[in-house]
């Protein structure tokens, strides 16, 4: 069974409770219970976790080269000013997906960049916590390629 991380930054434990009309009413237990219930869907295994600490994030990242099959990351604020997010990111050389609850396009412009789209092998915003469940079925959808790929060798 193959490993994927579901990374998330900070404030991501208010779910729920934060301007619940930009992220729903969904917790963050709503949300590991969504992404664990589509993953054994999808007969992947999950590390999921949650941090407001940006090195803390850095270096779950490295601890996932050698271990993980992908990361789907939600690096929240972290996605406009992390330079050192990307560059863990990088380092790993794994697939990643990038997620945001709402459409970061349609926000403050400060929002509408993030470093991690620059590495990040797709992008999802805007569809609330579903996003997270689309993430996890395309990394399935990569991995079975790559898997694939590995075969013709």
């Amino acid at each position: 069974m193959k490993l994927v991380a579901v990374l998330n930054g900070p404030n991501l434990n208010m779910l729920g409770t934060r301007e619940p009309e930009k992220y729903g009413a969904a917790t963050l237990d709503d949300l590991e219970s969504l992404c664990a219930e589509t993953a054994e869907e999808l007969g992947l295994a999950i590390d999921f976790r949650q941090s407001n600490i940006e090195g803390e994030l850095v270096s779950w990242i490295q601890e996932c080269r050698g271990r993980a099959a992908g990361i789907v990351i939600n690096p929240a604020a972290y996605s406009h000013t992390s330079v050192a997010i990307l560059d863990a990111l990088s380092a790993v050389d794994l697939p990643v997906i990038e997620v945001h609850i709402t459409n970061i396009h349609r926000r403050e412009e400060f929002r509408h960049h993030s470093y991690v789209s620059r590495i990040a092998t797709g992008v999802i915003a805007g569809l609330g916590i579903g996003g997270y469940a689309l993430a996890l079925r395309a990394m399935a959808g990569i991995l079975a390629e790559a898997g694939d790929e590995d075969q013709d060798d």
